[in-house]
């Protein structure tokens, strides 16, 4: 897949302060591309710096190996979502998504063609018109994204887009989202504290702290193999255990159980349950492992669970191939 954006060696300074050491990245064409991070990460200031609305102190932007840091955003051929609509309240949903076309002395026939298309794609036909006070939250997201895709961007960034609202209607537009990356085949550069959403929409994810990236990969790698200590407690949850010289991980799904009468492997520990929840239609048990006093979890399923109570005492442990060493 061809690589649309470079960010080679781009480094973001306010005042004495260093908000992005050093940090390169490429971003593919046609892909769904997710920064995830905490709050402070400065995912945030590397999506404004490839939009073009903050200036790198250092390195260099590259769109299809044209240096663009000096370029202003209008001219980059990108538009950005922000978690705020920003909608005109005067307007209703079409005059709202032709705006930009209209400052553009874009054909009035043009621009109702566009319109409609966008509306189509996001579902807004049978709202055009009607004024942002009238709509919900998720319709006004959804003005929102068609008025940034109406002038056929080639990268369309999104900063916590779907950040006010409720779980289900996010979950909704989550599919929505990736639906309409499909259908346009443009790239999309998502921003997100949201694991669970990250892991949900992207075809690649980049996992930022202080920084600095972690680790880029498909969803199923940054779960399956997570590389350094960060990662691993971030995504998901993980068993972190102490192996020689190294940390390694393992996920709580592959951590086994088993009664103090059975025969066991020698690589078993002994322990006792701690605390049982209750997670829908698994059940998570916490181990306290007797040597080292470290508190394991493990999953379960319900029948699975019912032979235990908490203060059993029980063997933990879990095969090799599911250990993943950590930097």
């Amino acid at each position: 897949m061809k690589k649309i954006i470079k960010v080679e060696a781009v480094e973001k300074h306010f005042g004495n302060q260093v908000i992005i050491p050093p940090l390169s990245l490429d971003i593919k064409e046609g892909e769904f591309l997710t920064i995830l991070g905490p709050s402070g990460c400065g995912k945030t200031t590397l999506l404004r710096m490839i939009a073009g609305f903050e200036t790198p102190t250092k390195g260099n932007l590259l769109l299809d190996d044209e240096k663009i840091n000096d370029l202003p955003p209008y001219k980059r051929h990108m538009n950005l979502v922000f978690q705020h609509y920003a909608l005109f309240p005067h307007m209703n949903v079409e005059k709202n998504i032709c705006f930009g076309m209209k400052m553009q002395k874009v054909s009035a026939a043009e621009q109702k063609e566009r319109a409609e298309e966008a509306m189509r794609l996001t579902q807004l036909l049978e709202f055009r018109n009607r004024k942002p006070s009238k709509l919900s939250g998720g319709q006004q997201q959804r003005v929102a994204i068609a008025r940034a895709i109406v002038n056929n961007p080639r990268v369309l960034l999104l900063d916590e887009p779907l950040g006010a609202l409720d779980f289900k209607l996010r979950k909704d537009l989550q599919r929505e989202l990736k639906n309409l990356q499909r259908n346009l085949g443009i790239t999309f550069i998502y921003v997100t504290h949201d694991q669970e959403e990250a892991m949900s929409m992207s075809d690649r994810i980049v996992v930022m702290n202080k920084g600095h990236i972690e680790q880029v990969g498909t969803p199923k790698e940054i779960y399956n193999k997570p590389k350094t200590l960060f990662v691993a407690t971030f995504i998901g949850e993980n068993n972190i255990v102490k192996n020689g010289g190294n940390y390694v991980a393992v996920r709580p799904e592959n951590v086994k159980v088993r009664s103090v009468e059975e025969p066991i492997l020698k690589e078993y520990h002994l322990g006792h349950i701690e605390d049982i929840e209750f997670v829908g239609n698994m059940e998570k048990l916490y181990v306290r492992e007797e040597k080292t006093a470290e508190l394991l979890m493990a999953y379960q399923t319900a029948e699975e669970a019912t032979q235990w109570s908490i203060g059993d005492n029980v063997y933990v442990g879990w095969e090799q191939e599911d250990e993943v060493t950590l930097n």
